[in-house]
């Protein structure tokens, strides 16, 4: 029986399996849906790449073949099952192609901001100084033109290719790259680690390489899944304005585009390739949700 003077002993942590329901439950639930949804989203992604990789040998018709069957619904003919547009081009065909080159446009840019970016980004961060000024000046003059107004004139100046798209995304994308691996060089070269591999005797590109990459890989990995959603829809949105892979070659974008007119006559036209566009979308931003959120956590720990 304690006395009025003891104070009551300190409360243990309670480990999140014992917390109520009104604490713990909404975490699980929270963790338990994003799972469900990076799953899904996964899913898709890898349906979709197989799709757009195998196109050639599916199979499907050829996307830019002209035929008589003018403007048939979806699942009229088992023949084409998405319907066709006013050419009698087969929509599953041409949306299943065009899926190569908004993923090849994406995936492509996303790799060459990621790379260049990194690289600068540790340089920058690890050097500091002059190399830090030069990095800041050059950072801020990508920064300061308006990503669409420079894309256009990338594309005006050069021919409206793959490699055209890929090179001017992935320049608009290497900024954000390059300030977040800035930020987290800067965060890990004081570190002891680093100092003990400087007393060590190790050389420059070995600290680089061996002790600082691995940890700026991560939040930088996390953060190019959401960017390759984001160029897939500034891809789009280049072939809607017809900035984009000139047709015939089908594109997401310029199928929307190419039938925008027929939104109240056909509205199949444009929902088609749209809902391949949002999904794809989608499930990039849930499956880079659910990366940054384990991300998170593991480096909490």
């Amino acid at each position: 029986m304690s006395t009025p003077l003891e104070k009551p002993a300190p409360a243990l942590p309670v480990a999140p399996e014992t917390l109520p329901d009104s604490a713990a439950g909404g975490t699980t639930v929270r963790r338990a849906r994003g799972t469900v949804g990076a799953r899904c989203g996964a899913l898709w992604l890898i349906a979709i790449t197989v799709a757009a990789v195998a196109a050639p040998v599916l199979p499907l018709p050829d996307p830019s073949t002209i035929t008589d069957q003018y403007s048939i619904p979806p699942f009229r003919q088992a023949a084409h099952v998405l319907g066709t547009d006013p050419l009698g081009r087969d929509l599953l065909s041409r949306v299943v192609h065009g899926a190569q080159i908004s993923l090849a446009v994406a995936v492509g840019a996303t790799l060459l901001a990621l790379v260049v970016g990194t690289a600068l980004g540790l340089a920058a961060g690890f050097f500091r100084g002059r190399v830090d000024i030069a990095f800041d000046v050059g950072s801020n003059t990508v920064l300061a033109f308006p990503p669409l107004i420079l894309l256009i004139a990338l594309v005006a100046v050069m021919e409206p290719n793959i490699g055209t798209l890929t090179v001017g995304l992935g320049l608009v994308g290497m900024p954000t790259f390059a300030r977040i691996a800035r930020a987290n060089t800067i965060a890990f070269a004081g570190r002891d680690f680093v100092t003990a591999s400087k007393s060590l005797g190790a050389g420059t590109f070995r600290i680089l390489v061996r002790e600082i990459l691995p940890n700026v890989a991560l939040p930088v990995f996390s953060f190019a899944i959401v960017v390759a959603a984001t160029l897939v829809v500034a891809e789009g949105s280049l072939s809607f304005l017809g900035l984009g892979v000139p047709p015939p070659t089908p594109s997401w974008g310029g199928m929307i585009a190419a039938e925008r007119e027929s939104l109240y006559e056909a509205p199949y036209l444009v929902l088609v390739p749209g809902m391949f566009f949002f999904l794809t979308v989608l499930s990039l931003n849930m499956t880079g949700d659910w990366v940054r959120d384990r991300i998170g956590r593991e480096s909490a720990l």
